[in-house]
């Protein structure tokens, strides 16, 4: 559960298509749980858990935080020992998700979609440099542009910052306004644009 910035962060590695069939670029990327922002990421020839390290090192370090609960899947570079000392030398807590449970990291993953859906995508990536620099505007276009669905349309920029309080605050008094000035026009009531102050990462589906 995530009620700030920085509380809890979810990460994983995609596969990246080359131009030679069978090769692959491998981009690891670390989201943050409560605002949906990417706060690192990287691109390699291939999957390490020492890049890993690397990775969390350089935005621990940059960012200035530690995050409370690192989650991710179960794959060989998630549990490298290098990583998870480090980890756990910072009091991080981790957390994986269940075995053959495909939808226990959900966040990544709705993030790496929307990455392969975008208009503009590669059809394949030519060098490591290419993938770099695609995934680097990619990722900004994605923290500062894009209307985020699962956080109300505001931006993770907008909502990592505070400021979805009073977007969502004002988008909701204009649609009141519109309603009371033609009612005939609404079926049904406005739509909820509430702010959401906590996110859990997998809600329970059934009581024990």
């Amino acid at each position: 559960m995530a009620t700030e910035p920085n509380q809890v962060w979810t990460w994983d590695i995609t596969w990246l298509r080359t131009d030679v069939k069978g090769l692959f670029k491998f981009a690891y990327v670390i989201e943050d749980l409560f605002d949906r922002s990417i706060v690192g990421w990287t691109v390699h020839d291939r999957e390490d858990p020492e890049y890993a390290k690397e990775l969390f090192e350089r935005v621990i370090r940059d960012l200035g935080v530690v995050p409370h609960f690192v989650h991710a899947d179960n794959g060989g570079p998630m549990k490298g020992v290098a990583l998870v000392a480090l980890l756990y030398r910072l009091g991080v807590g981790l957390s994986y998700s269940r075995p053959r449970v495909s939808d226990d990291n959900p966040f990544i993953e709705a993030f790496f979609r929307t990455l392969k859906y975008r208009v503009g995508y590669p059809r394949c990536f030519t060098s490591l440099e290419h993938a770099r620099a695609w995934f680097s505007d990619f990722v900004h276009w994605y923290n500062s542009e894009h209307k985020h669905s699962g956080i109300q349309y505001v931006t993770p920029i907008q909502r990592r910052r505070g400021l979805d309080i009073a977007i969502l605050a004002n988008r909701t008094a204009v649609l009141t306004a519109a309603q009371k000035r033609n009612p005939e026009r609404w079926a049904k009531s406005i739509r909820n644009l509430t702010h959401q102050p906590t996110v859990i990462l997998n809600k329970a589906k059934k009581a024990a």
